[in-house]
């Protein structure tokens, strides 16, 4: 990569707290790539501009979390328009020779093209299925189901290369995208083992109480944190397990409403709702915790997706209880036990048996800590994205 200009866009997270973006930057500029990132500003990261270990960071002013069609309108205008000026800013102070471009949403193919008559490379990076995503937060499908459709055949026929988060992201990229098989690259989010590791427990975490359950992830519609507050009712009301506390890492448009679900279920004083977290709370929590959870509902779009979560708990040798989805199924195999589809009653049977049976739970956090360790880790997944590079030397 010495010599190489690289410009990442991502709209959805800033970045530090984007884990797999801040892994490839890093990962490029330590092999020799002058790196710069366009990504939103956020809770922790509210600088406009930073450099931070050798990578040029801009931040734009991100539109409050969108509601409805007219809300991403605005959303993603709003990014687009920042997104424009800031890649021809970088184009003329640093200089890039390809744009990488993460969605969602799959809108960024629109400065990608501008560079592209420049003789600038793009390699689009396929973090989310964004017709199954809308499906499966809104419940339909329409006219913005349709655009959203267009929008991802346009970024896949825009891009160099693709790459693709797992498997079904590749078979996505060739059937739906119409992409060549030798330009789609598997790079999966493993976890970086110098960053993810294990600190001391704190007792404190589970407010007095014997266990703890720990979550980390998005408080979006999508996650599933509904049907995890039920099944902390099941097991606080029917089966009167008042011995196990559930700490929630994590920050999203739908926090509120959850923690208001939390109260109207009387749960509220067995859950902590902790917020987006920096890494030593985050680790502590996931250090103290004796099982984490993933409830991801059973939909399309989970099926197909690799969650970082279930790696990360894999690479801290935590047991998992989730719904039996897919690439959740494969990325922990015997790490996990799987629920039956958006059931939160059998997802309360599962964690309970869980906790019941310690021997399992070290057995089943060993083989996860294991897996990890020996095929999916980050640094098996940097010769792949070298490999994506490289197909589009400039």
């Amino acid at each position: 990569m010495e010599g190489r200009k690289v410009l990442i866009i991502v709209e959805n997270l800033p970045v530090p707290f984007d884990r797999r973006v801040w892994q490839q930057a890093r990962t490029l500029q330590k092999e020799g790539a002058s790196v710069s990132i366009i990504c939103p500003v956020g809770k922790g990261a509210e600088t406009r501009y930073e450099y931070l270990e050798g990578i040029h960071i801009y931040r734009h002013p991100q539109f409050p979390d969108a509601q409805g069609a007219l809300g991403y309108l605005l959303e993603y205008s709003t990014a687009l328009y920042w997104e424009t000026v800031l890649a021809w800013k970088i184009w003329r102070k640093h200089g890039f020779d390809t744009l990488h471009g993460c969605n969602p949403p799959d809108l960024i193919f629109l400065i990608a093209w501008q560079f592209k008559l420049l003789g600038k490379k793009y390699i689009f990076d396929h973090h989310d299925i964004n017709p199954e995503l809308y499906e499966a937060k809104f419940g339909r499908r329409g006219l913005f189901w349709r655009a959203l459709c267009l929008f991802e055949w346009l970024t896949f026929k825009a891009a160099d290369v693709v790459i693709s988060t797992n498997e079904s992201y590749r078979k996505i990229a060739i059937d739906r995208g119409g992409k060549d098989p030798d330009k789609v690259y598997i790079v999966r989010s493993g976890p970086d083992l110098s960053r993810v590791k294990p600190v001391e427990p704190n007792a404190l975490l589970k407010c007095g109480r014997r266990y703890l359950v720990g979550y980390v992830g998005v408080m979006g519609e999508q996650e599933g944190i509904d049907l995890l507050l039920q099944a902390v009712a099941h097991l606080v009301h029917t089966q009167a397990r008042t011995d196990i506390h559930f700490a929630l890492v994590g920050d999203g448009s739908a926090l509120g409403g959850l923690q208001e679900m939390a109260r109207h279920l009387k749960v509220d004083q067995y859950v902590s709702f902790i917020g987006r977290a920096p890494d030593q709370l985050l680790f502590e929590v996931l250090s103290t915790a004796d099982i984490c959870v993933n409830p991801d509902r059973v939909n399309p779009m989970n099926d197909k997706s690799t969650m970082n979560k279930i790696l990360e708990y894999m690479a801290l040798a935590k047991p998992i209880v989730q719904f039996d989805v897919v690439e959740g199924r494969f990325s922990a195999m015997e790490a996990s036990l799987y629920a039956r589809a958006n059931d939160p009653v059998d997802f309360a049977d599962k964690i309970e048996t869980l906790l019941g049976d310690a021997e399992a739970r070290f057995r089943m956090g060993q083989f996860g800590k294991n897996r990890v360790l020996t095929q999916m880790a980050w640094t098996y997944e940097v010769p792949k994205l070298l490999n994506a590079y490289k197909a589009v030397k400039a």
